[in-house]
């Protein structure tokens, strides 16, 4: 049987967490340009990761299968 492929535009935007739960997190957005007008706050807290939403936890995780 061959190995499966991940597929490469997902493995760089999203990464699962070592826990029981195998919850898979990727970068906010809005952190990209026009950070001028953006407050120091909301640059902060743009910074932090977080998760993926339920309903599209399944469809990522086919896109990454290891």
């Amino acid at each position: 049987m061959p190995k499966v492929k991940s597929k490469s535009a997902a493995r760089k935007r999203f990464f699962k967490s070592g826990g029981k739960k195998k919850v898979i997190k990727r970068a906010r957005a809005y952190r990209r340009h026009l950070l001028t007008k953006k407050g120091p706050k909301r640059r902060r807290q743009l910074r932090a990761c977080t998760t993926v939403h339920a309903t599209q936890h399944k469809t990522i995780a086919m896109l990454l299968p290891y």
